[in-house]
């Protein structure tokens, strides 16, 4: 299938210089606004295009696969979370399913510990303070905030995001403990200096940060709930780049509101960008709008990462990122 005569839609607008290079390899139809698509524009999309390329924004499940025409054979994922995309059913579909992993890790980590600092030194609020009228100041008591050196930092998921926060975190002097699913090898445990719990109960219960750093799947849907989350000391903070379903939502924001929680740095939300108004109230904790990764340098090694996928696959062979049930 040469790549010329490969019919490719873009859902969403992408940094310009990665919409050039797909004008110029593929039959590529590119978005004019940046709004998400509706699901009947996307069964419309699916219905013409030979090649997909979604992002987070775009649910695609067994219903709007079952709307997709026989030509779609690669949904090219702008990301490396397919949680949005039902794929056992495009498996089934003979539709191949690729992703861009790796990408996001180092620019994710960076944003882990700029929410750390954030939070625990009162950032935030020293901001709203300084923008207002109310200032009186320099004061030896005020604005005061936590140190982090010395202080357990939890990483729940080890993968590449979790070591990158490992590392991270080391320079500036933090203890590094890990809940994950499957223990790491003994010498890269002993490279991040990583203490490995079995039981992630045992961890939050200890630790003065949590990190949340593994991906959505059914077995990790409020993985923080309530109960999890009372285990907590009332002194720790909690931060979370990775997905906002894996925390209760409407739990940790009675607890910070009751101070059973220190506060919170979150770029993820369990409904997306829809945030609990009880949440955005609060002072103790820090919103971001999914920024974790957003760097025009990663952005564009995402969109390299499409085009490798799309261009290996136009030449008959296999997409070098492509998903398998087994990374689920």
């Amino acid at each position: 299938m040469p790549g010329k005569h490969l019919s490719v839609v873009v859902t969403r607008r992408l940094p310009e210089v990665v919409e050039t290079r797909l004008k110029e390899l593929f039959d590529v139809e590119l978005r004019e606004d940046d709004t998400q698509m509706t699901a009947d524009q996307l069964a419309e999309a699916m219905g013409r295009a030979d090649v997909l390329v979604c992002t987070i924004t775009d649910q695609i499940d067994a219903k709007l696969l079952g709307r997709a025409g026989d030509q779609l054979k690669l949904i090219a994922n702008f990301g490396a979370g397919v949680d949005h995309i039902d794929v056992a059913t495009a498996r089934q579909r003979g539709i191949h399913v690729s992703n861009t992993p790796g990408v996001v890790t180092e620019d994710t980590a960076d944003m882990v510990m700029a929410l750390i600092l954030g939070v625990t030194r009162r950032m935030a609020e020293g901001l709203r303070v300084a923008q207002s009228d109310s200032w009186g100041g320099w004061a030896p008591t005020a604005m005061l905030g936590g140190r982090i050196k010395g202080r357990r930092l939890g990483i729940l998921g080890m993968g590449r995001i979790g070591q990158a926060v490992a590392r991270r975190a080391a320079a500036f002097g933090m203890q590094v403990h890990y809940h994950n699913r499957k223990r790491l090898r003994p010498e890269i445990e002993e490279e991040l200096d990583a203490t490995y719990w079995e039981s992630l109960d045992q961890m939050v219960a200890r630790v003065d940060i949590l990190s949340i750093n593994c991906p959505h799947t059914p077995s990790t849907f409020h993985l923080m709930n309530a109960r999890r989350l009372k285990l907590m000391k009332p002194d720790a903070v909690i931060v979370n780049t990775s997905r906002g379903e894996v925390i209760d939502e409407n739990a940790l924001t009675r607890m910070l509101r009751a101070g059973e929680i220190a506060g919170a740095g979150l770029d993820v939300f369990e409904r997306g960008y829809e945030i609990n108004p009880r949440l955005q109230a609060l002072p103790n904790a820090i919103l971001l709008p999914h920024m974790g990764s957003a760097t025009l340098e990663g952005r564009i090694e995402m969109g390299e990462k499409v085009i490798v996928n799309i261009k290996t696959f136009a030449d008959g062979h296999r997409p070098p990122d492509l998903v398998v049930p087994a990374m689920l």
